[in-house]
Order: structure tokens, then C-alpha cells, then sequence
């Protein structure tokens, strides 16, 4: 069964707001977390980037929803060593099976920060995989000591860890990214609606190996007042190809998606108080076979999406993909009948 989440835009809200939308998401019967990582947001109009391993803790005293980073970059900001700290601890926090650890090559825009070169695409790739490795040696509980082509660890150990292994999940938004996602990873994630990179990775890692997808919508009181206020927030959503990846500051987005026209960004998602176009923007991720779909809403409007939401947006998705399913069950069992 499809799970519906809630992904807590941590570039765009305070942690006291962050913290009330997961408080609210689980009210409204969201079934899990996504919360983004980043340094800096991706434009000034967005205006925060609170420490996401501080979020995560605070977020385990307020709700019990499972929480995935979408996505942590372990590579350069932040030595692999140093997450699988952060990421044993948040699972400590939040117990047995909330936690799942979104990795991803990242973006120019928080990894440069450090002074260090932005390596090129297949670099990045590399350093992720061994990342990973590093990750997963560290969190057996052992003394770890590491001399790779990437990173160096000298006799380290982590004492706290969860009950339950962690598992990793990884973003991929491209054939060799997919391809490394089907080699290391326990979960895929992606913002696209994108069917046939779930049929790749569930063939490469079993029918149940989980997915994850997310998108954006802007609740408000008027369709043109909600796109008003994402436009003015995100119009970096509509800067294309690999821009997202190498530009390094919120100010180079900023000239970036002065390309990107209102009228040209207002064809994404769903805008406005209506749930019919809410529900109608979950359907290219349920059709293309998602297992987890998590949603972020854009500008000031959160708890009254998440009341529509817990009122007639969650249900109405539960009650088409049961029906859904059904159906499927029943045209299998006259499949197999007719061939009898």
C-alpha cells in the first residue's frame, strides 16, 4: 500500500516551524517524514537553513513518524565518518525502524563551503559509494581504520547506535546515479515521477526494495495568490538539467531563474484551496508505482494544508488507490481463470 508523507522544506522554515509541521503531520495522518539537508537555501527569499541532525532530534520528542534525510551529501561538506555518527544518533532518538538515511551527491550550493574543488559528476559518484562503505563499516560498532582513494579514518569507533540496523536510501536523477543506486543501496529516491527507474530498481533489488518520491504544491486562499508566494520562494524549482547541481550560491540561482516565467512555473504541482488539484498532482507518482510519496508545501499556508490534507486529501488518495488495488486483484483472478 501507497504511504503518503510530508516533506519539511528546511530551507524555507524556521525549526519552530518545522518542528509544529511535524507535529501537524501526524495529526493529519500523514504516515512518515522527509526533511531536506542543506547549508544554505536556495535562494535568499527562502530564507533559513537550520542544522538538520538538531531538526531530527528535536522532531523525536514530537511526533513518531519515521524520518529520511532527502537528501544528505556524506562527501564533502561532511566527512562519512561524521554522518554515520549523526545518523546513529537520530536513529537512537526516534527507535526502532524510523530512520532511514537519504544520501545523495549533492549540490555545489551547500558542498563548496568548504573551500574544497566541486569534483565533476563521476567523481562525485565515486566518493558517494565509498562514502557509503564507510558509513557501514562504521555503524557495525567496530574499530574502524580506512585508507581509501576518498577518505581517511584512523581507529574510530561509534559507541551509540540503534537497536536496528540503519538503512540507506540513495537519489538518483540519471542512468549511472541509478545504476549505483542499484548496486549500494537499500531504497531509491527521486523527485521525478519517473516509472521506469522503479521498474529497474525493484528488477535489481526484489519487488519489495522501497521507493521514495517527492514534490511540491503551495496551498493558499486563491489559486493566484498560492503561485504568487511559491514563485516569489522557489523559482529555482524550474531551473533545468544540471544547474541545481553546480551553481554555488542562492544568488546565481536567483539570476538563473529569472529565466524561469510565473506562467511557465505555475504549470508544476498544484496551487490553491481546491484538494481535487492536490490529489490530481499525486497521480504521476502513484501511477508510476512509488511507494512512499512525500509532499512540501511552498509559503505560509502549511496548517491549513495540512488540515485540507488530514480532511479530504489523505483520505480521498487511500480510498483510489484501494480501489485501485482491488481492481488489480480482480483482473488478475479472471487472468488466471481464462487460462485455466
Amino acid at each position: 500500500m501507497t504511504q503518503f508523507g510530508y516533506f519539511l522544506s528546511s530551507e524555507e522554515y524556521t525549526p519552530a516551524e518545522l518542528i509544529e509541521q511535524a507535529r501537524l503531520a501526524e495529526e493529519a495522518g500523514f504516515d512518515a517524514l522527509w526533511i531536506s539537508d542543506h547549508f544554505h537555501p536556495w535562494t535568499d527569499a527562502q530564507g533559513q537553513s537550520p542544522f538538520v541532525w538538531s531538526m531530527i532530534g528535536a522532531i523525536s520528542q514530537v511526533c513518531d513518524l519515521p524520518v529520511t534525510t532527502a537528501v544528505t551529501c556524506p562527501t564533502v561538506r561532511t566527512h562519512p565518518a561524521i554522518i554515520a555518527q549523526a545518523a546513529a544518533t537520530s536513529a537512537a532518538l526516534l527507535g526502532p525502524g524510523r530512520f532511514r538515511l537519504g544520501l545523495g551527491t549533492g549540490e555545489a550550493l551547500n558542498e563548496h563551503i568548504t573551500g574544497e574543488v566541486w569534483p565533476h559528476a563521476q567523481q562525485r559518484l565515486d566518493m558517494l559509494e565509498e562514502a557509503i562503505a564507510v558509513i557501514r563499516e562504521l555503524w557495525t560498532g567496530e574499530v574502524v581504520s580506512h585508507e581509501g582513494r576518498f577518505y581517511t579514518v584512523d581507529t574510530a569507533r561509534i559507541y551509540t547506535l540503534p537497536s536496528e540496523p540503519i538503512p540507506i536510501y540513495v537519489s538518483a536523477f540519471g542512468p549511472k546515479a541509478l545504476d549505483l543506486v542499484c548496486d549500494v543501496a537499500d531504497g531509491f529516491i527521486t523527485t521525478q515521477p519517473d516509472a521506469d527507474s522503479v521498474k529497474t530498481f525493484k528488477k535489481a533489488k526484489g519487488a519489495g526494495a522501497p521507493t521514495q518520491a517527492g514534490f511540491k504544491v503551495a496551498w493558499g486562499p486563491s489559486r493566484d495568490e498560492a503561485i504568487d508566494a511559491a514563485y516569489r520562494l522557489w523559482p529555482n524549482s524550474g531551473v533545468p538539467g544540471e544547474l541545481a547541481q553546480v551553481l554555488p550560491s542562492p544568488q546565481h540561482f536567483e539570476q538563473a531563474a529569472k529565466l524561469v516565467t510565473r506562467e511557465k512555473f505555475a504549470e508544476q504541482g498544484a496551487f490553491g484551496p481546491d484538494p481535487d488539484d492536490h490529489i490530481a498532482a499525486f497521480a504521476p507518482y502513484v501511477e508510476a508505482g512509488f511507494d512512499e510519496i512525500y509532499v512540501a508545501n511552498m509559503g505560509p499556508h502549511y496548517a491549513e494544508l495540512m488540515s485540507a490534507y488530514g480532511e479530504s486529501v489523505l483520505p480521498q488518495l487511500r480510498a483510489r488507490k484501494g480501489k485501485r488495488a482491488a481492481a488489480k486483484k480482480t483482473t488478475a483472478k479472471r487472468s488466471s481463470r481464462s487460462k485455466r
